[in-house]
């Protein structure tokens, strides 16, 4: 008769990664005022992949917060034949630039850092990609990568075919 209540929550089949942790400092006439940035991106590998930032006065509020705001903003990774991307695209956000080409089946990612650890939890198995941006800050580097894998169009191949054989 009684319910049992359990404070797990059900899983929602996202993985998350840890991308940057840093200690962020705003200096006041008392003091400073410690906190904590955390980058956290989710995806459950199937083609969903989100980022999300947050500010907490501890780490495990500060990632807690930035895991549900990815959760938020996830975008669908359009993929050819399942374990690449369509076509070349390239993205530019703030100092950093991010290339991403599609490659042939058992390349690999051949990507470094935060791209790398996208592209991974997005499920895209077979990517080369280069960071041209004069940043090494890993959060403009995983923005410029998401907003990049948001160009991507999916060419239907049968739609080529019957506007091609029409004329």
């Amino acid at each position: 008769m009684f319910r049992k209540f359990s404070k797990e929550k059900p899983k929602d089949g996202f993985d998350s990664k840890l991308l940057d942790l840093a200690r962020v400092t705003r200096v006041t006439a008392g003091g400073r005022r410690l906190r904590f940035r955390a980058v956290m991106v989710v995806g459950d590998k199937k083609g969903k992949v989100g980022v999300g930032v947050a500010k907490g006065l501890d780490v495990a509020r500060a990632v807690e917060k930035a895991t549900r705001l990815a959760k938020k903003d996830v975008i669908m990774v359009s993929s050819a034949e399942g374990d690449t991307i369509p076509h070349e695209v390239s993205h530019k956000f703030g100092a950093a630039y991010v290339l991403l080409k599609p490659q042939k089946k058992g390349r690999g990612l051949v990507a470094g850092g935060t791209v790398r650890v996208i592209c991974s939890l997005a499920g895209i198995k077979n990517i080369s990609s280069k960071i041209i941006g004069k940043t090494r800050n890993k959060l403009n580097n995983a923005r410029a990568t998401i907003e990049a894998l948001k160009k991507l169009k999916v060419v239907n191949k049968h739609a080529i075919t019957s506007t091609t054989t029409k004329t």
